[in-house]
């Protein structure tokens, strides 16, 4: 019976010192919006067509829909353990030319996203594959 109470209380003492534990959370970087960098802004010139804008920057990721002359560009970067960036570039066109360039955010510094590959630390080390599943369909028609 006491070596019982012994491992109960030891085994209760335990979880709740391990409850006070801090254990890391991963966090991952999330980029959402149109990448601006500054190459792009810097060959923006007033007159270019709205066909020459969008092949330069991209689609606009906000196009009012009351105003067909004015796209906005927005970058929002929140790095994980970091500062949260936003860039945005508004244009504004008349007669289908670009009349105004607007800028906001730091522009001149070129955003570096990350490109690690792999499946990521919640399935490291589960095996040879990585833990992930095969993609595709497993099935092979036979021919």
């Amino acid at each position: 019976m006491q070596n019982l109470i012994k491992t109960v209380t030891f085994s209760v003492a335990l979880a709740l010192v391990s409850g006070c534990s801090y254990v890391g959370v991963y966090k991952r970087d999330l980029a959402q919006g149109n990448l601006i960098t500054k190459d792009m802004v810097s060959q923006l010139e007033t007159g270019m067509t709205k066909e020459q804008v969008r092949y330069v920057m991209g689609s606009p990721l906000l196009q009012g829909p009351f105003d067909e002359n004015r796209w906005d560009y927005v970058f929002y970067l929140d790095e994980a353990y970091a500062d949260v960036e936003e860039k945005r570039v508004t244009l504004t066109f008349k007669d289908d030319k670009l009349t105004d360039i607007e800028r906001e955010g730091n522009i001149e510094d070129d955003v570096e996203l990350s490109t690690q590959g792999g499946p990521g630390p919640a399935v490291e080390g589960t095996g040879s594959s990585g833990g992930a599943p095969a993609a595709g369909p497993s099935y092979a028609p036979e021919g």
